[in-house]
């Protein structure tokens, strides 16, 4: 079996910055025990893997960390549609639909920049049981909680920039990760998000994390809209749009290279 991947960089419109994601368009299904095997091999945070489904343009869509499958993957989705847009899997100014763990999501190719429709994720304030003042030495402003997350807010982007997270503490404190975040100085907001339980001790990008984000800030200051920058060593940015449950996620996405699987199996 001969597999080609291409990995493209998601939310960023230059190469080595943003979200790195390998993604694999299948002529013909392949398991998951497979799928799993991949990922490890490409050992990027997510590896995306998508089939055609049954009507025109309309397609499976799942994502794999190296460590397991997850539901949702924002930074994957939109380098999923960049590179189907190079294989001419799909066609500029279309709709794409993914239909996913999550439900169908919806990207629309517009020029150099892709908009995802994600669902909102809830976001409920809380008090974390080992972190209620400080996180690392910041000081937390307000926490809340999200399905198999934290996010905690801190005083400032330096705040945000600055932290050293523990990663062993964070695996044994949370489900999946921390979100931290805070306005931004040159953005609506600022963040990163930190994911040992899922194999992804920092994450350059994060697209679900900001579908948990807008909700958050939404109720914080009431902001339909938000510029985005998740601030990272490799930083990533994106424009959010809130609509009722629904959050557009815009972003760019740039090709970096491809590569070729020989598989005997």
């Amino acid at each position: 079996m001969k597999l080609t991947l291409g990995v493209v960089d998601a939310f960023t419109s230059r190469p080595f910055a943003g979200n790195p994601a390998a993604v694999c368009l299948l002529e013909e299904p392949i398991d998951a025990q497979l799928m799993q095997q991949i990922a490890m091999e490409m050992n990027l945070s997510e590896t995306a893997f998508v089939e055609r489904g049954d009507q025109v343009g309309h397609f499976k869509l799942r994502w794999f960390t190296p460590t397991l499958e997850i539901d949702l993957c924002g930074h994957a989705t939109l380098a999923t549609s960049r590179w189907m847009l190079h294989r001419n899997w799909a066609t500029e100014n279309s709709t794409i639909h993914f239909h996913t763990k999550s439900g169908e999501l919806i990207v629309r190719a517009d020029g150099t920049k892709l908009e995802m429709n994600f669902p909102l994720i809830p976001t409920f304030e809380d008090k974390h049981p080992a972190y209620q003042e400080f996180l690392f030495g910041k000081r937390i402003v307000k926490a809340a909680q999200l399905r198999k997350n934290w996010i905690f807010q801190l005083e400032n982007e330096q705040a945000v920039r600055s932290l050293e997270p523990d990663f062993m503490e964070i695996a044994k404190n949370s489900e999946e990760g921390f979100i931290i975040t805070s306005k931004g100085e040159k953005y609506d907001i600022v963040s990163r998000f930190f994911g040992p339980n899922v194999g992804v001790p920092e994450d350059p990008v994060t697209g679900f994390a900001h579908c948990a984000l807008m909700d958050y800030w939404n109720q914080e200051e009431g902001k339909m809209k938000l510029h985005a920058f998740q601030a990272s060593r490799r930083g990533g940015e994106m424009w959010l749009e809130k609509h009722d449950d629904r959050v557009l996620i815009v972003g760019e996405a740039v090709v970096v290279y491809q590569a070729e699987m020989n598989l005997n199996l």
